[in-house]
């Protein structure tokens, strides 16, 4: 294998090139990026960045001397347009033909968008453009500002711009956010934390429509749009709105790999992977947000910088030698509270508290399946969380904080329930 290709200039793309260099190939190493910029951070994007506590400088995964070692051809604000996996190449945006021996794609994920026109004051937040943008309209002054989506991208920028003194709505389709992830009691809690934040949350109704009103001059100074004035919900109510941040998931970057033969999974569309990031296509892995690694497609920092070691190695010996063995696990900074959360939580699963309290806010708690511990989540308790962390990644040492029930339950000894939901608070 003389060129790999790394389709993907962000946190798993960065992975890669220094997984390949690690585990001793000294071919040609190509790194594509549809975005101008270097490798960066984005999980402080709708925090310390938006907040102005972070600069450009701090975001940057890759300073020059690393850059030096990798020996990279960095072809940035260059998309990739298709991939020939008969000729063994890479197309490029424009026009031109990369020849390669093996390709790891990690182009990540997109924000999905509303339909509908497009106005001025209507914002994604994925890319440093996008913050960027956000950024400079949130110093224009307070604002009303409505943010669709209650996850954890509405809900981080929702924090911080209430920090910043705007006055925010977060809107929810569901009748509480961050269900899936965490379950109805401790989704219930987070709940809560919009409204200690003095944000209101609204759950239970859709968007119907944006309004918009006022024109605004574009960009070059000749052109306008219509500039955003409100949301109108599904319940026929209309919010007034200065400017609309739309954080309703994402889907992955595959659109490129149309014709490629290359399988996708039919409902969210990621790259089929086995449990070592290969591919059914000979010499292509995939990682990070595009992946779908044996049945589970995770759009968390640690996918993205855990999957790339496996999949390399796999990649140069041509086959699956190794796979995956990780607890998946993710965290979110909200309104001065830090969540984390590791492992495999399903429906049916009993939540209880390991320590604190939902009513200090700040807490550990464990989810049960079979009497077993099959994930574990934490507010404000960053060193009880790391112990029961590694338990779940290392179940056959001993830790007694998760063996033993008597050991971590609260005051009660069963765990508490929220009294109610923080929706329309």
């Amino acid at each position: 294998m003389r060129t790999v290709t790394v389709v993907g200039a962000s946190l798993a793309g960065l992975y890669a090139a220094r997984a390949l260099r690690g585990q001793g190939f000294d071919g040609r190493l190509v790194v594509v990026g549809a975005e101008p910029h270097r490798p960066y951070d984005r999980p402080p994007l709708s925090k310390d960045f938006l907040t102005g506590k972070a600069d450009e400088e701090q975001l940057a995964l890759c300073d020059e001397e690393e850059s030096a070692e990798l020996d990279a051809e960095w072809l940035l604000g260059m998309p990739a347009q298709g991939l020939d996996p008969q000729g063994r190449a890479v197309l490029l945006a424009d026009g031109r033909t990369l020849t390669t021996d093996g390709v790891v794609i990690a182009t990540g994920a997109g924000p999905r968008m509303l339909p509908g026109p497009a106005y001025a004051g209507v914002h994604v937040l994925r890319t440093l453009g996008n913050a960027r943008a956000l950024r400079t309209e949130l110093a224009n002054g307070p604002r009303q500002i409505v943010v669709i989506g209650g996850g954890f991208i509405g809900a981080e920028t929702a924090s911080s711009c209430a920090a910043l003194g705007h006055d925010v709505t977060v809107i929810e389709a569901a009748p509480l956010p961050l269900v899936p992830q965490l379950g109805a009691d401790m989704a219930a809690f987070c709940a809560g934390l919009h409204q200690r934040g003095g944000v209101r949350l609204i759950c239970g109704t859709g968007v119907a429509a944006l309004h918009a009103g006022r024109t605004v001059t574009g960009s070059g100074g000749s052109a306008h749009d219509r500039a955003v004035t409100g949301v109108e919900l599904t319940d026929g109510r209309l919010l007034a709105a200065d400017l609309v941040i739309v954080g309703i998931g994402a889907h992955p970057q595959t659109r490129w790999l149309s014709g490629s033969s290359l399988a996708l999974d039919a409902i969210d569309g990621g790259v089929i992977c086995d449990d070592g990031c290969v591919t059914a296509l000979p010499q292509v892995v995939a990682v990070g947000d595009v992946a779908k690694v044996g049945g589970i497609r995770a759009e968390h920092w640690t996918s993205a910088t855990e999957q790339p070691a496996v999949a390399v190695r796999n990649l140069l010996a041509g086959r699956t030698t190794e796979t995956l063995r990780t607890v998946p696990y993710f965290w979110s900074d909200q309104y001065g509270a830090r969540i984390q959360f590791a492992g495999h939580r399903q429906d049916g699963d009993t939540v209880e508290i390991a320590e604190g309290s939902l009513a200090e806010g700040s807490f550990l708690a464990r989810y049960e399946r079979a009497g077993h511990t099959v994930a574990v989540l934490a507010v404000d308790r960053p060193r009880p969380f790391l112990r029961a962390r590694r338990a779940l990644r290392d179940p056959a040492t001993d830790h007694p904080e998760l063996s033993d029930p008597r050991s971590i339950r609260g005051p009660s000894g069963v765990h508490p329930r929220p009294s109610g939901h923080a929706c329309d608070s």
